[in-house]
């Protein structure tokens, strides 16, 4: 999920910090929380796919704790832990009524049910599992107050299930066909654990961008707007020196192509799920001469694609 909910709804926050108690084992049906009887006034009048419901209810709305339950039920098969729900949404003033958010005309956001998500917010987590696609659900977030100001009103959120489909698979290590790269890049080998190796003597500097397949991954192409799952490790050309490397956590990283380095985000938008990139970056495109600590002038990279959202 691109993070809406918690962007446009502060009072969201609420559910991830508290989560709404101890996670609770998934149901075969969608469990409700908090204080639905005031969501009883609610109706929904459906309108599609592309286009918010007509949605009526009693003013003001306001609410102590996060609730949520499903107002329609659609007739869809039940979405399932671990899978992605393609969702819209429409946000409402409790207080007046008034829209704060429509996404119906747009894209589907992306909500993961995922064990991150059944322990930071239960309760979305427990809504989700088990209600059929099509239904649409009512979240209301109670409002909170900044510092020295009065609590803002609480938000109502109608949320339309549109689609559900199994999470789509990260890999341990890259998996394709190995390619020769031409002379005078640097060089990469796997150490004795499987972690790759650069070195650098006698490359000379980058005129531009260069972004070679070691490995030809045949998984789906990567957009620039999408986000990676990886595991990486970068050398600064001048020293070969390591800055950065997710092998040495043990961790892989994920993180949106549109917020990295230039370099990054040229050179893997294209490539494909599977592969073995080695990235020789000139300055401009990554930290400048300045840098960040170690990461200075033109950089170095094997990133390994594992898997992308």
């Amino acid at each position: 999920m691109r993070r809406l909910l918690a962007i446009l709804l502060p009072g969201l926050l609420l559910l991830t910090a508290c989560g709404g108690g101890e996670p609770a084992a998934p149901e075969p049906t969608s469990q409700s929380a908090g204080e639905t009887a005031k969501l009883d006034s609610l109706k929904l009048t459906d309108k599609g796919d592309k286009k918010a419901p007509g949605v009526e209810f009693t003013k003001p709305l306001e609410v102590k704790d996060p609730t949520v339950k499903v107002v329609t039920e659609g007739d869809g098969d039940r979405v399932k832990a671990n899978q992605v729900a393609d969702i819209s949404i429409v946000a409402f003033n409790g207080k007046d009524g008034s829209t704060l958010e429509d996404t119906f005309a747009k894209d589907p956001e992306k909500l993961e049910l995922n064990d991150e998500l059944k322990t930071g917010s239960a309760v979305i987590y427990n809504a989700f599992v088990g209600a059929k696609v099509g239904s649409q659900l009512a979240l209301a977030v109670p409002g909170q107050a900044a510092e020295g100001a009065p609590a803002q009103p609480t938000q109502l959120l109608v949320i339309k299930i549109l689609a559900a489909k199994d999470a789509p698979k990260v890999l341990d290590k890259p998996e394709g066909d190995a390619v020769t790269p031409p002379a005078g890049l640097p060089t990469v080998k796997e150490n004795d654990k499987g972690v790759p190796e650069i070195s650098v003597k006698g490359v000379a500097a980058p005129k531009s961008l260069i972004s070679q397949d070691l490995i030809k991954g045949k998984g789906q192409a990567v957009k620039a707007s999408d986000t990676l799952t990886v595991n990486y490790v970068g050398v600064a050309l001048a020293s070969g020196k390591v800055f950065d490397s997710s092998f040495a956590s043990g961790k892989k990283a994920s993180f949106p192509l549109t917020g990295v380095i230039k370099g990054w985000t040229q050179g893997l938008t294209g490539k494909t799920v599977g592969s073995r990139v080695l990235l020789v970056i000139p300055k401009d495109l990554a930290y400048g001469d300045q840098g960040q600590g170690d990461a200075k002038g033109d950089l170095v990279f094997v990133v390994d694609i594992l898997g992308v959202k």
